[in-house]
């Protein structure tokens, strides 16, 4: 016997941004495996009996092995469970699907993905700015700030993300970010590049501060807060 795994983006957090489709599985799962930035309000949409279990993973925190929770997804789905993994943002982007997807094949265990707004959109919209501009910002990236041992990857092309002709978003980058900035700036990257750091992006504590890579470098290096955020940097960051 062998269930079904629905993989449901979450979203930044508002369960507004929610689609159609995520509630629909929400609504129908016997059993939700969540992350702790998908948990909340989202969480109301789950039927009273199925269960919830929380998976998530927060820096600087105990937080289940990826090994772990591929497995825990791949034991309820053998169960006959219509199964939910709930991820934050959208689950593709540095949401850690690929190894459950690996698990799931390699049990023959069938699967969806459901798309979502991803954080980087959703503070692009709060800050009212486009990740694009027709001859300004023809490209966008978006790059993890962090390796699996949580410090600066070092194969990251900083050619390609001092480029003043692309929007750059930088996920999970608040403890790298001033050795990062560094990097950039001997790479050629104005010091006074517009920079926006969003945080709690689309819930009610939600806070957005347009500054510059240099400001923002020397803030990060002394003061981080544990909400979790993103940096958003490149011309249209502009306040």
């Amino acid at each position: 016997m062998s269930g079904f795994v629905s993989f449901v983006s979450s979203g930044p957090g508002d369960p507004e941004l929610l689609t159609v489709k995520a509630v629909n599985r929400l609504q129908k799962a016997d059993a939700i495996l969540f992350d702790d930035l998908s948990a909340g309000p989202i969480l109301e949409h789950a039927g009273p009996e199925t269960d919830l279990v929380g998976v998530g993973k927060r820096a600087g925190r105990p937080s289940p092995k990826q090994d772990h929770v591929s497995q825990l997804l791949v034991d309820y789905a053998q169960t006959g469970a219509n199964v939910v993994r709930l991820k934050s943002g959208d689950s593709g982007i540095f949401g850690r699907l690929e190894e459950e997807i690996t698990a799931l094949r390699a049990a023959s265990i069938a699967y969806e993905i459901i798309p979502g707004v991803t954080s980087a959109c959703a503070a692009a919209a709060a800050a009212g700015i486009p990740l694009t501009r027709r001859l300004v910002a023809r490209r966008v990236q978006f790059v993890t700030g962090h390796d699996v041992a949580g410090a600066l990857p070092g194969d990251l092309n900083l050619q390609s993300l001092a480029d003043p002709g692309a929007t750059t978003v930088l996920f999970m980058p608040k403890r790298t970010f001033p050795e990062l900035a560094d990097k950039l700036f001997a790479t050629g990257l104005r010091r006074d590049c517009p920079a926006l750091l969003a945080e709690n992006v689309s819930h009610p504590d939600q806070t957005l501060e347009r500054t510059t890579m240099e400001a923002l470098a020397q803030k990060l290096a002394t003061e981080i807060t544990s909400a979790p955020g993103l940096i958003l940097f490149g011309e249209l960051a502009e306040a």
